[in-house]
């Protein structure tokens, strides 16, 4: 059921995108898988050129979404939510080439 719940909270999260951000989603795949690896605490994690440093001949990118550690750090499905929803924005707006200090100044962190 939790791997339904968050794949259902990342569509929904897509379908309610900063305009920004939506030219990004025609070379990106997002993923949701149980953890990192390398890091299990991360939440979501971009692989790939961004946008702003494509030549052409580049593969589509990959945006993952980690499900435990959102599940574990959220009190109840209304924080679960903005969580999904943020950690969604915030690695599509590296692929549009988006660092994190002007994520913090859109106010996208």
């Amino acid at each position: 059921m939790e791997e339904q719940l968050v794949a259902r909270l990342v569509d929904e999260a897509l379908s309610s995108l900063p305009a920004e951000l939506l030219p990004v989603l025609d070379n990106v795949a997002v993923q949701v898988l149980d953890r990192d690896e390398d890091e299990p605490g991360l939440l979501g994690l971009y692989e790939g050129v961004p946008h702003t440093e494509r030549t052409g001949s580049e593969g589509p990118d990959v945006v993952s979404v980690f499900r435990l550690p959102l599940c574990e750090m959220c009190d109840d499905l209304d924080d679960l939510r903005d969580e999904v929803r943020v950690t969604v924005i915030h690695e599509l707006a590296h692929a549009a080439g988006i660092d994190d200090e002007r994520l913090d100044e859109l106010g996208w962190a």
